[in-house]
């Protein structure tokens, strides 16, 4: 089937800046699907009909004139693959189908403005998305791109640096990049003041961590006090020895069983920005735990699973990963586990107790893994000396579904 649908990338400098091609795309349209903001950039000689996108968003108008006559356009900013629509209509349209003309996106254009190369930037869309994704950013000298909800963002942001220790980083607001309108504003995220920006803008930020910022490494095992919990937590060596074996992989799927305050869901999800994870957590203080920690650590995507295994498990996407890091003697939690687990999955399982570790003994002898015992001790003080302090051992299981 040849391509029907055109997607074109239009600058803040609208109809006049588009190539050749994009502007013959539009005006041999029948239909052009778009933003008000961009429908009110083109000029009154088209003939298409202009449809502005339904709210709540959702391309199935589009989709709906697959097999009608005539071409279909749909106008996008800059780069149509760059979190934009484009990227959405790809996933649900083969490419000879598909024919996209971009302009240069707003990423492009602010790396040269401020002379960054591009590649050495990180980039968070905040358009649809929660403030807290920007916090997994936060290292001192990350460059990073925010591409703004609207104009109150920056402040937002600056408030948010500022909470997190990161107030002297420096911020730089581009409004309507490539446009007549084009504007920069410079400031201190600790001082920032500045009002009445514009709806379409991108922050720039050099990350700059003041000397008490707490500043999250990369690695697994983050520090037990970063952390709001009420005891059940993965402790910081357990948790990168339980990471390692379930051993994070993109676009992977985790069911975190028994997830506490969420610490193995939540590092699983801070290995790779494609990585998912579900949370079943059964006590409700521990799910305001997983909240606020799934914030506080930059992952906001974690979803919270209310209820107990093995009965909360039903109806739940197939997952690549399983950790259980309690219930393994409940009845069914196990056999349930393994049963939804997709083929050459991992399953992890840490038990403390006798019967916990019992119950992982007697399902390694029916269904296969590896048994490790974990034992660990630290140096703590005894009158004028040191001595080692034993924490309780840790039983692993760690088993891949054929």
């Amino acid at each position: 089937m040849p391509a029907w649908l055109t997607v074109v990338g239009m600058g803040d400098d609208g109809f006049a800046g588009l190539g050749r091609t994009a502007r013959r795309a539009l005006l041999d349209a029948s239909v052009v699907y778009g933003g008000e903001r961009h429908l009110a950039m083109l000029p009154a000689r088209l003939r298409a009909r202009r449809e502005p996108w339904p709210r709540p968003f959702d391309v199935a108008s589009v989709l709906a004139h697959r097999h009608a006559a005539g071409s279909i356009c749909v106008l996008a900013s800059g780069d149509p693959m760059l979190f934009g629509v484009g990227a959405t209509l790809a996933r649900q349209l083969p490419a000879d189908e598909l024919r996209v003309l971009p302009a240069p996106s707003s990423l492009s254009l602010a790396a040269a403005r401020l002379g960054w190369p591009l590649q050495d930037v990180a980039t968070v869309s905040l358009v649809g998305r929660p403030l807290a994704s920007v916090n997994t950013h936060l290292h001192d000298g990350t460059r990073l791109f925010v591409l703004s909800s609207d104009g109150g963002t920056p402040a937002a942001i600056a408030a948010q640096l500022s909470a997190r220790g990161f107030g002297p980083s420096r911020m730089i607001v581009l409004e309507h990049l490539g446009g007549a309108a084009e504007r920069r504003i410079d400031g201190r995220a600790e001082a920032w003041s500045a009002d009445s920006i514009a709806a379409l803008n991108l922050i720039a930020i050099e990350c700059r961590a003041a000397d008490d910022a707490r500043v999250l490494p990369l690695t697994s095992g983050l520090p037990d006090d970063a952390w709001m919990h009420d005891g059940q937590l993965t402790k910081r060596d357990i948790r990168a020895i339980t990471l390692a074996r379930l051993a994070p992989s993109p676009n992977e799927l985790l069911w975190d069983v028994g997830a506490g305050c969420g610490s193995i869901g939540i590092e699983w999800m801070r290995a790779h920005p494609s990585c998912r994870a579900l949370a079943i957590e059964a006590h409700p203080e521990r799910q305001r735990f997983i909240e606020h920690n799934r914030d506080a650590l930059g992952v906001p995507a974690l979803q919270i699973v209310a209820g107990r295994a093995p009965d909360a498990l039903d109806g739940l996407a197939a997952p690549d990963a399983i950790f259980i890091g309690g219930g393994v003697t409940v009845p069914g939690v196990l056999d349930t586990c393994w049963e939804r687990l997709k083929s050459g999955g991992r399953l992890v399982a840490n038990a403390v107790t006798l019967q916990g570790e019992a119950a992982l003994v007697a399902w390694r002898d029916s269904h296969g893994g590896t048994l490790t015992r974990i034992a660990l001790a630290q140096a703590q003080p005894l009158g004028g000396f040191d001595t080692w302090r034993q924490a309780l051992p840790i039983t692993l299981l760690e088993s891949r579904k054929p």
